[in-house]
């Protein structure tokens, strides 16, 4: 028996149908990173691309960045750092070319996404290193990118919204590329989230307790939950969250990271940044892939004003 699925908008059933949930282990990594999904089409929308090979970490890989420019207007544009989910151990820029052209235009804006390190074959602080690189590239080139560089701010879903939350702590404390703003969608913040007491009703879909462990011992190269766990591998563990960026956070009200996302919001409040926060009901993980929906309308519908808010040119 299902505990939550009367909870579910009956509009977004059919994705549930469509996107089954599957339990991620060692043996079937491999094989669920090369599936062919069944994307959407990927329409033009004026907007080119380029990939570009940038300095990584010292002693690791250079950094693939795919660049998404639109071909109209003039002048510095904003940017958009992203940084893809896929619980720490999949997802890449490919997969989402199909939101990120048409975002582009609509925002007239440069979109920077980072094809980042996964887990388990590198650990922390592998992928988030691998992001502040590409931060680090994109206030250098700037100017040749065509890019404000006092509108440069991360954006990331699920586990590419814990990986931007990490950047923006890391930016902060190292204190060479400013960040305008954090855009973290159901992100995935804390690890301790797999040792807590099951929430009685979120997180049976899509991304369930089982996956979340795994992809979590992946990142972590242990078992979460231990008391030494960085906050730049899991945000949630950062004791002060003052003098971080203007920020937005959106979650699903059946969504395993409900309440660290709820949490995280809190702190940023009281740590007086100024913040945004959406919680959707009836939807759960990756619930605005859904078009035609009234709440995953509204959902992409609020990010994209955040976003366009964000991006605004500075006095």
């Amino acid at each position: 028996m299902s505990r939550s699925r009367h909870l579910v908008d009956p509009a977004l059933a059919g994705l549930l149908e469509a996107w089954p949930t599957v339990t991620l282990t060692a043996e079937n990594l491999s094989e669920l990173r090369n599936r062919d999904l069944p994307l959407p089409p990927v329409e033009d929308c004026g907007v080119d691309w380029a990939e570009e090979q940038v300095p990584g970490p010292d002693g690791a890989p250079d950094v693939t960045v795919r660049i998404y420019t639109p071909r109209d207007g003039k002048g510095l544009r904003g940017c958009i750092l992203h940084i893809h989910g896929g619980g720490f151990v999949g997802g890449s820029v490919r997969e989402i070319e199909f939101l990120h052209r048409p975002l582009a235009a609509a925002l007239d804006c440069v979109i920077v996404t980072v094809e980042y390190r996964l887990a388990p074959e590198s650990p922390f602080p592998g992928a988030i290193e691998d992001c502040y690189s590409a931060l680090a590239w994109t206030h250098r080139n700037a100017a040749g990118l065509g890019i404000d560089p006092r509108r440069i701010g991360v954006m990331g879903e699920s586990a590419g919204g814990g990986l931007a939350a990490a950047l923006a702590l890391l930016a902060r404390d190292r204190g060479e590329f400013p960040l305008a703003f954090q855009h973290l969608v159901y992100p995935m913040l804390d690890d301790r989230t797999c040792v807590r007491d099951e929430h009685p009703f979120a997180g049976e879909f899509i991304w369930h307790p089982t996956n979340n462990a795994f992809g979590w011992s992946a990142l972590l190269g242990h078992e979460p939950g231990r008391d030494d766990v960085s906050p730049y591998a899991a945000p949630a563990r950062a004791t002060d969250l003052s003098e971080l960026p203007p920020s937005y956070i959106a979650t699903a009200a059946l969504d395993l990271f409900v309440d660290e996302d709820i949490d995280y919001a809190q702190q940023l409040i009281r740590a007086g940044v100024p913040t945004e926060f959406h919680i959707w009901p009836g939807a759960y993980h990756g619930f605005d892939l859904m078009p035609g929906v009234a709440v995953a309308d509204a959902a992409r519908a609020s990010s994209e004003a955040a976003l366009r808010r964000f991006l605004e040119k500075q006095p």
